[in-house]
């Protein structure tokens, strides 16, 4: 397998079994390089064309590289505070990325600090779309499935003050009739429901 040609661009030393006699020596020393980055224990991402020897990726490109390595890329949808991240409802960078996932896994910590958190999801029933990361196209959740999803669980992920102000900011942006439509098709609790309705 061809590092750039992964998903997301990250992949794991048994998944260069193949190529390398000793894949976690080859990455090591492309690392040393400045080829591929470790994101985690066991996780490495290709660095960009366009970029440095020193370029770093962000929280969420690091994220969906992850998860995409575990469970494949069409299978992980970037959701709560994350797809808050990339939908410009949080401003500052968070420690934490939270992952829907077919199934759950524990969370992964991240070199230089941060986690990816896993929430196991029948991801196909999410409203989600495709959107732009520096490695490349990850599916996140729309604003209106992010603005229902924070409403519900907005302490997934640690950042709670953040993940309500960032309800107040998704809700200028919503489609309120798409908003009750994945209301009537998902199951949501009288907290949430509650939640949603003062943002209107």
């Amino acid at each position: 397998m061809e590092l750039t040609q992964a998903p997301l661009r990250t992949v794991r030393p048994k998944d260069l079994a193949d190529r390398y006699v000793n894949p976690r020596a080859a990455l090591a020393r492309m690392a040393t390089q400045g080829a591929v980055v470790r994101l985690a224990h066991g996780y490495f991402v290709a660095t960009p064309d366009d970029q440095s020897a020193h370029w770093k990726p962000t929280m969420e490109a690091a994220a969906a590289g992850i998860a995409s390595a575990i469970f494949g890329q069409r299978d992980i949808v970037l959701m709560g505070i994350t797809a808050a991240r990339i939908h410009h409802a949080i401003p500052r960078a968070l420690g934490s990325a939270v992952v829907a996932s077919p199934r759950q896994h524990r969370p992964v910590a991240l070199d230089g600090g941060g986690r990816v958190i896993f929430v196991a999801r029948d991801t196909i029933a999410l409203d989600a779309r495709l959107e732009a990361l520096e490695t490349g196209r990850a599916l996140v959740t729309t604003p209106e499935q992010t603005l229902l999803d924070l409403a519900k669980r907005p302490d997934l992920g640690g950042a709670r003050d953040e993940a309500l102000s960032a309800l107040s900011n998704l809700a200028s942006r919503v489609t309120w009739d798409k908003v009750d439509r994945l209301v009537d098709e998902q199951h949501f609790g009288k907290t949430t429901l509650a939640r949603v309705a003062a943002l209107r």
